[in-house]
């Protein structure tokens, strides 16, 4: 069997044209590496499995009967890995020449590291500010609520988002995003990937909280560039389901990080948010003011289960 230095895993669902034209700048790398390329395709409906198996025959392809997310698909990809260095990669992401090798160049050369993410860059190549401190109890109700409009739920809120950093430079951060994240394979392995409870939003700062909760670093480096538009996949899901996930998971990493105390402040800064949504809509007094809590209050039902209070126009008032 050939030798791998990295192993790519995209993920894909329902990205047809991103997912053919993230191969495409892959294949348009010269890479002086030895690489390997796993497309797991969560039951797209749209032809991407069948077009990547007709267009990139060098991929090894998985697919998936139904979508199992982002979380597991990624695990079930790098679970086929050869590499010494896994490169996670979203389908709606190009690799600009060269930054996957400068990305596994530092790791070499720099062994207390565990994972090392490129600068992100839009279509235009304006900066991406995408790098995060790990979230706290306060950020959450800061992130969530009117607090973090105001000082100092607005302090708390610039310093999770990291607006200290113009990500120009390279350094340690926390939690970069892992639409590009190169780690190797032997920490990935060593903390078990991805938690599949979060299955798709938080995997990514579990993920980076426990490498660096076991000892080892996350750089950013700021010459390796990929172009990433953001959402490809998760924007095809319906505004009402990413919210319920979104919460759910956001739920998940809070218990998993603070105990049951955690998972009652989620459910609390759920509340509150929620709260101030049905106050804007009352306020508002339109016509469909009813209509519009109702389906408030079913989303939260859905997301908290059957025990979660329903809202309407008198409650809300």
């Amino acid at each position: 069997m050939q030798h791998v230095d990295l192993s790519i895993v995209i993920v894909s669902w329902n990205t047809c044209d991103m997912t053919a034209a993230c191969l495409r700048a892959l294949r348009a790398d010269r890479s002086s590496l030895r690489r390997q390329i796993i497309v797991v395709d969560n039951a797209s409906e749209d032809g991407t499995a069948d077009r990547v198996a007709r267009e990139h025959p060098e991929v090894e392809l998985v697919r998936n009967r139904r979508n199992l997310l982002y979380a597991y698909a990624n695990n079930q990809g790098a679970a086929r890995a050869r590499g010494r260095y896994i490169a996670l990669l979203n389908s709606d992401a190009l690799v600009r020449p060269g930054a996957l090798d400068r990305l596994v160049r530092f790791l070499e050369a720099n062994l207390a590291y565990a994972a090392a993410s490129p600068k992100l860059v839009g279509s235009r190549g304006e900066v991406r500010r995408t790098c995060a401190r790990f979230p706290t109890l306060a950020s959450a109700l800061a992130h969530s609520t009117a607090l973090g409009r105001v000082p100092p739920g607005r302090w708390i809120v610039a310093r999770s988002r990291m607006e200290d950093f113009d990500h120009e430079q390279s350094r340690d951060v926390d939690q970069p995003p892992t639409s590009c994240f190169v780690v190797r394979r032997r920490d990935w392995e060593e903390i078990g990937g991805f938690d599949a409870r979060m299955s798709l939003y938080f995997n990514d700062v579990d993920l980076c909280f426990r490498l660096w909760q076991s000892g080892r670093r996350i750089r950013y480096v700021a010459d390796a560039e990929v172009v990433h538009e953001e959402g490809g996949s998760t924007r095809r899901a319906r505004r009402r389901e990413r919210n319920i996930v979104w919460n759910r998971d956001r739920e998940a990493y809070y218990e998993k990080r603070y105990g049951a105390l955690g998972r009652v402040w989620a459910r609390a800064v759920l509340g509150a948010a929620t709260a101030e949504i049905a106050a804007r809509i009352v306020a508002s007094r339109g016509r469909e003011a009813g209509e519009q809590l109702a389906a408030l209050s079913e989303q939260l039902r859905d997301t908290l289960g059957p025990d979660a209070p329903s809202i309407t126009l008198d409650q809300a008032a």
